[in-house]
């Protein structure tokens, strides 16, 4: 969280943050600083570790002071001077515990653990927070791409018309044509203003995200940088798609926050476990205590230079260990089925991420070739529709088909660019080059 704030205070200081294109990068970073969760869980990390240190000094000596102080103003029934009759008395106590069977180190460690587990939490949130301000991210640039095809899809339809009127005047065309090239152009203004809609309700998202207020302008993503990564992941085979399996689920279990706080839990319940089968052992405790005495008419007095005592005790209510070591125990093979359990479904999340970049790739070439045919094909059915070889039909198909191959491979691109921030956050890396150094090697 510090060095966030510090890489947020050098956006903010340059003065030009919201007056340039923001990219994916400093969204990110903004979504972070902003993240009130993130903020909590660093709340949560510094009361635990205020909570080991408390299991820190329980382990040190106790110290106690004491104080008395009386005064008489009536004596064999008669009044005196509560002066002369006052008396005061201070004490001081020092306890140690000498023995205890461990059980302070075992909970000092159990302390360190619930520590540790919170900060996986927290690491967990921060890759929640990475994914969502890049599907955020992603969402406007979609939204903006469909718009952008919308609007031309428009264009398309009012030339269109244009061109249906004049040959409705001349009688060129019969009344249904023209008024099916009408139609179709006020569905696309429908669907244009349905995607500035979108256009706009996404830019909120992506604002309320990051916390910015002013006018928000991003990056356009270039998809030419991942033209290496595309074409390989396309035409992966299935023995690859296993090995490639097999070296991302060695860094999930070696980083994965979730999997890190299951094996963490597993720790806590073995701990306690330990604790509760030295709730048998003897307590030793050591005591120094003196005094200081004080009366008007002795004045000050020590009634000894101090008292060491030891004492111990050791509990016998057996039925009641029985019971402790056996729900420790209980809770002991429940953390690890918990274990277990998470394992199986981080590997089943890792597969289903991986085979749907995969997919993902091969549907962003296939889409990408399908949109040149369906733009050769809208351009030769537009002059064909101006030589008058085409319908109004003809060319409302022809626009249709353009504008879902448009639409189809923004979804495949931004998809694929969402699956990859799916892999980056199930395997935990941070850099970005990694996850692609290691899905173009292996």
């Amino acid at each position: 969280m510090k060095k966030l704030t510090a890489l947020l205070c050098v956006l903010l200081l340059s003065g030009t943050m919201f007056a340039q294109t923001l990219n994916l990068e400093q969204v990110r970073l903004m979504a972070l600083a902003n993240s009130r969760s993130l903020a909590k869980y660093e709340l949560s990390i510094r009361s635990s570790i205020l909570d080991e240190k408390n299991q820190l000094y329980a382990m040190l000596p106790s110290v106690s002071a004491g104080y008395s102080a009386s005064a008489s103003y009536l004596q064999d029934w008669k009044f005196v001077n509560p002066v002369d009759t006052l008396k005061a008395g201070a004490t001081l106590s020092i306890s140690q515990v000498i023995f205890q069977g461990g059980k302070s180190f075992i909970q000092k460690a159990i302390s360190s653990i619930a520590t540790e587990s919170i900060r996986k939490d927290a690491l967990a949130e921060y890759f929640n927070v990475l994914d969502a301000a890049d599907n955020a991210y992603y969402a406007v640039l979609e939204a903006g791409a469909a718009l952008e095809a919308e609007e031309a899809s428009l264009k398309a339809a009012e030339l269109s018309l244009a061109i249906a009127e004049i040959r409705s005047i001349n009688g060129m065309i019969n009344q249904g044509d023209y008024l099916k090239a009408q139609a179709d152009k006020e569905a696309r203004e429908n669907s244009r203003n349905q995607a500035r809609r979108n256009v706009t309700l996404n830019i909120a998202r992506l604002k309320n995200l990051t916390g910015i207020t002013d006018t928000l302008e991003i990056e356009q993503i270039d998809f030419n940088s991942y033209e290496k990564l595309l074409s390989r992941l396309s035409s992966v085979t299935d023995e690859e798609a296993d090995t490639l399996y097999e070296a991302l689920w060695r860094l999930l279990a070696a980083s994965n926050p979730s999997l890190e706080k299951a094996a963490l839990s597993s720790q806590r319940a073995e701990k306690n476990l330990s604790l509760a089968l030295r709730d048998l052992s003897p307590t030793v405790k050591a005591t120094f205590s003196t005094g200081l005495n004080y009366s008007a008419s002795n004045g000050f007095s020590t009634p000894s230079q101090g008292d060491i005592s030891i004492t111990g005790s050791i509990p016998l209510d057996f039925w009641v260990f029985t019971n402790k070591v056996e729900k420790s125990k209980i809770a002991r093979s429940s953390a690890a089925l918990d274990y277990t359990n998470a394992e199986i479904s981080l590997g089943i999340d890792l597969q289903n991420a991986l085979l749907n970049t995969l997919a993902q790739a091969g549907s962003v070439l296939s889409s990408g070739r399908t949109l040149q045919y369906m733009e050769t094909h809208f351009e030769y059915t537009m002059e064909r529709y101006r030589l008058s070889q085409s319908s109004v039909s003809d060319m409302s198909e022809a626009t249709s088909l353009f504008l879902n191959s448009r639409n189809n491979y923004n979804k495949a691109a931004y998809g694929f660019l969402q699956s990859l921030s799916k892999l980056r956050s199930l395997c935990a890396i941070e850099d970005e080059e990694k996850l692609f150094s290691l899905l173009l090697e292996n």
